[in-house]
């Protein structure tokens, strides 16, 4: 068993002393104290659902728009015929075309990018592709707005800040908020921007508690669970 290294076992230390689950803003603080690595570490949450994602009525899928994005660069691929792609261009996307990057995905496996916005008008050809982008997540989909005649407007969304979360099958999400070097006020905005959503979303299937735990974490840190009463009271 690999064993824990020095500054990890150090953040550690201050995570094992809190006397049990803590608020959302104390969540924060803490987090700001164990992102100790030498380069600007991505800050997670992990939501546990109470859905059962084997059944489609309780699939929690959706988008959310950080207030302060992820802090990540995103590369956007827009496949969309000719009369679209200028206007996918000058909204800042990456790559744009269409036939020869469905051939260069299809035959090289080509996924130097992040999203992936397609026009409903291209979904036949798109659809070819879902062997190589499924898998990874990155299929564009209607519910997450990256199917969309407004090209355009897709794509100034995800530059600046816009996410697509997805329960899986554990019924867990998973999602990137910022990066450490954010503000704790930036953080905790990107926070309760993504729980908002989540709670939004709850599925009218889903009995029982919703939410069931939600822990902080720095890419190299420990997880910091958090309170859930207090989480909810604060988005109230």
């Amino acid at each position: 068993m690999a064993k824990s290294g020095k500054r990890y076992r150090k953040v550690k230390e201050l995570v094992d002393a809190l006397e049990g689950p803590i608020g959302l803003a104390a969540g924060v603080d803490m987090l700001k104290q164990t992102g100790s690595a030498k380069f600007n570490e991505s800050v997670d949450i992990d939501v546990r659902l109470g859905v059962d994602p084997r059944h489609a009525d309780q699939m929690v899928r959706g988008t959310a728009a950080l207030p302060h994005g992820t802090g990540k660069e995103v590369r956007v691929l827009v496949l969309t015929n000719e009369a679209k792609q200028t206007e996918a261009k000058e909204a800042g996307a990456d790559f744009v075309g269409l036939d020869d990057y469905v051939t260069r995905i299809q035959k090289e496996g080509w996924v130097d990018f992040d999203v992936v916005v397609a026009s409903p008008d291209v979904m036949a050809k798109v659809g070819r592709l879902g062997r190589v982008l499924g898998p990874r997540g990155l299929m564009p989909n209607p519910k997450s707005g990256t199917v969309t005649m407004d090209v355009a407007k897709a794509v100034q969304e995800v530059k600046a800040g816009k996410i697509d979360f997805r329960v899986d099958k554990h019924g867990i999400l998973h999602s990137a908020i910022g990066k450490v070097a954010f503000e704790s006020e930036q953080l905790l905005e990107n926070a309760e921007a993504f729980l908002r959503e989540v709670l939004r979303l709850r599925p009218s299937s889903a009995k029982g508690q919703y939410l069931r735990s939600i822990t902080l974490s720095t890419t190299m840190g420990p997880g910091i669970s958090l309170d859930l009463s207090e989480v909810l009271n604060g988005l109230r």
